[in-house]
C-alpha cells in the first residue's frame, strides 16, 4: 500500500517537474533552510548517502534499483527531508551554522553511465541537488560503463556538481610493496595531482571536493589529500554528520546491494544521528601490527547518552558493550585483526531524542609484504 502511494506520489512530481524545481528554489534555498533551522538544538546533523549504479541488476553489490531509488526520494519529500547541495553542507559545518532538523545530501560515485540515464531522469523530477564524484581515468579513456566528457558537461550546465575521485581509483591506504613513506606519499600525491588537474581543464573549475576511492584511508591518504588543497574530504564510513563533523572525514551512508538499497534500511540510517568523539584509539594511521588491545574513543558529550546503551563494534569481532571511563568509551580486545580493512564504531543511544548515535573510522591491518 505504501509502495503504491509512494509510486503514485512519483508520478505527480514527474508531471510537475518543472513546479517542484521553482518550489525548491524559492522555499528551500540554503538561506531559508538556516533561518528555520533551531539553533538550540544540541545534535544538528544531516545524513549524506552514497550511491554507484542504478539500474544495473549485474551489478549486484553497487546497484540500486530504479524503483528503490524513487521511493528513497519520494521518501524525502513526504518525511519533508530538506536536501541540500554538498557545497551548503560543508559550509555549514565550517560556519557552525545549525542545519534544519531533517536534512540530506545526496552523492553518487565513479560517474557510470546509469548516474547519466537513470538517476538523473529521477533527481531531475523531485529537483533535488547532487554531486557526482568523477574516476577520472574512467572518463578520460572512455569505458564503456562511464559517462562520457559531453554527458558530464550536459549535466554540469544543468546545475549538477561534479568533484574528484581521484584519476586511477587505486585502493589508496595500500602501500604498493617495495615503496617506502616517501615514495607512497609521492605515489598518491601523483595521482591525486592528475585527476585533480583534468577535471579542472574539462569542467573549466578545481574540485573543492574529495571521495576517496573505495572509502579506504590511512592517516597518509588524508594528509596526502589536504596537501592538494581539497577544502572536504569524504569516506564511506557509514554514519551521520554533526556540526562537530571534521570536514576531512565525512562520513556517508553507502545504499548498494540487496538489503542496503532497500527503503527499509535507507529510513533506519537516515533516523540515526552523529556521536561527536574525539582521541580516537588506534587512530587510522598505517599499523605495524594487527593485535590491537583497546578500540574506543573520548566523548565529546558523555551527558547526552542512556546509561548502559554504549557499545563498541570492530569488524570480524562483532558487538562488544562498551567499558566506560570519564569520557573514553572503550572495548578491550584479546583476538588480532581478523580482516585486511575494518571499522571502528562506538554508538549509545541519546537521552533526548531517543535515536541511535553512531560514530566509525578506518583501522587496515598491515599486509606481509609490506
Amino acid at each position: 500500500m505504501v509502495r503504491k502511494m509512494l509510486l503514485k506520489c512519483n508520478k505527480i512530481f514527474h508531471a510537475k517537474r518543472w513546479f517542484i524545481g521553482v518550489l525548491f528554489f524559492v522555499f528551500l534555498s540554503p538561506l531559508s533552510l538556516y533561518a528555520e533551522a533551531d539553533s538550540g538544538r544540541g545534535n544538528s546533523g544531516a545524513t549524506l548517502f552514497i550511491y554507484h549504479r542504478f539500474g544495473e541488476s549485474k551489478y549486484p553489490t553497487t546497484n540500486v534499483s530504479a524503483e528503490n531509488f524513487r521511493e528513497q526520494l519520494a521518501y524525502l519529500m513526504m518525511n519533508n527531508y530538506q536536501v541540500i547541495s554538498l557545497a551548503d553542507l560543508v559550509s555549514a559545518i565550517k560556519q557552525q551554522t545549525p542545519l534544519p532538523e531533517k536534512t540530506a545530501v545526496i552523492t553518487i560515485d565513479d560517474g557510470y553511465k546509469s548516474t547519466y540515464e537513470v538517476a538523473w531522469p529521477i533527481l531531475q523530477s523531485f529537483g533535488y541537488p547532487f554531486t557526482v564524484f568523477i574516476y577520472v581515468k574512467g572518463v578520460e579513456e572512455g569505458y564503456n560503463d562511464y559517462m562520457t566528457w559531453q554527458q558530464i558537461k550536459e549535466l554540469q550546465a544543468a546545475g549538477v556538481d561534479f568533484q574528484d575521485h581521484s584519476y586511477s581509483h587505486y585502493r589508496l591506504g595500500d602501500k604498493p610493496t617495495g615503496l617506502d613513506e616517501t615514495g607512497y606519499r609521492a605515489w598518491i600525491s601523483t595521482d591525486l595531482h592528475k585527476g585533480s588537474r583534468i577535471l579542472a581543464e574539462k569542467l573549466g573549475y578545481r574540485p573543492q571536493f574529495f571521495a576517496i576511492p573505495y572509502g579506504e584511508y590511512n592517516s597518509i591518504v588524508m594528509e596526502e589529500a589536504k596537501a592538494i588543497g581539497y577544502e572536504a574530504i569524504f569516506t564511506q564510513d557509514p554514519g551521520s554528520v554533526g556540526l562537530e563533523t571534521d570536514v576531512f572525514s565525512i562520513p556517508r551512508e553507502p545504499i548498494l546491494g540487496n538489503e542496503w538499497s532497500t527503503l527499509a534500511h535507507f529510513e533506519k540510517v537516515i533516523n540515526q544521528v552523529d556521536m561527536p568523539i574525539t582521541v580516537l584509539e588506534p587512530p587510522p594511521h598505517p599499523l605495524k601490527t594487527d593485535k590491537i588491545s583497546r578500540f574506543g574513543a573520548s566523548l565529546l558529550y558523555p551527558e547526552r547518552y542512556q546509561t548502559g546503551t554504549m557499545g563498541v563494534y570492530v569488524s570480524g569481532q562483532g558487538w562488544h558493550r562498551a567499558k566506560v571511563d570519564g569520557n573514553f568509551v572503550y572495548y578491550d580486545s584479546e583476538m588480532p585483526l581478523q580482516r585486511h580493512i575494518n571499522r571502528v564504531t562506538v554508538s549509545g543511544r541519546e537521552k533526548k531524542s531517543g535515536k541511535l548515535a553512531r560514530r566509525t573510522w578506518m583501522v587496515i591491518r598491515p599486509e606481509e609484504n609490506q
